[in-house]
């Protein structure tokens, strides 16, 4: 059985796919749900869902042992994050080296980095006279939105789209590859 981690910030859509798409598999358990920000979205999904969940505090996760004792007492294979918007401490992705993914907004390597995340990537995707977008889903290593590329998928931007229009498309993508991609994922560790 491989152990999954979440890690999020907001609502949890993503993560609620990713929860149910999990949800009986008899290889790979969502087991942890890891959350920066008290009455956000994703702790009460999995609060639903009968998932643990871990509410962490600024200082100890990016200056403190960044919660890797309490990662390992849950045997976690492979940390996702799901709309999480505290950049790793190094400790972390030390801990786990190449087992920490995350799904960004855009076409990586545009449209990254600091402060990119949310309406704002779309914002700056429809200013730019894009004419496609899409997600790309990434290992996470110590800087923004650059860890090696695992998948992309792309969708148009239409002249008369708006930021909410295009997070509605890019979200739509999100759901239905995040899940078969950490699935991809888990299937290569196992092998390898």
């Amino acid at each position: 059985m491989k152990n999954i981690a979440l890690f999020g910030s907001g609502a949890g859509t993503n993560a609620g796919k990713i929860i149910d798409y999990f949800r009986g598999s008899e290889t790979v358990k969502v087991d942890l749900v890891v959350c920066n920000k008290p009455g956000a979205g994703i702790l009460s999904i999995a609060e639903d869902k009968g998932i643990s969940t871990l509410l962490i505090e600024k200082n100890r996760f990016l200056q403190g042992d960044a919660y890797v004792p309490y990662l390992r007492e849950y045997e976690i294979d492979l940390i996702v994050l799901a709309g999480f918007l505290w950049k790793l401490p190094p400790l972390l992705i030390q801990a786990f080296p190449l087992r920490i993914v995350n799904i960004h907004p855009a076409l990586l390597p545009r449209f990254g980095g600091k402060g990119m995340y949310g309406y704002r990537v779309h914002e700056a995707v429809i200013a730019s006279g894009e004419k496609e977008t899409g997600i790309t889903i990434h290992f996470v290593d110590e800087l923004y939105d650059h860890g090696g590329t695992i998948f992309q998928a792309k969708c148009p931007v239409s002249p008369t789209d708006n930021a909410a229009m295009l997070a509605e498309k890019v979200q739509k993508l999100e759901h239905e590859h995040y899940p078969v991609v950490i699935e991809r994922i888990l299937q290569m560790q196992r092998r390898g």
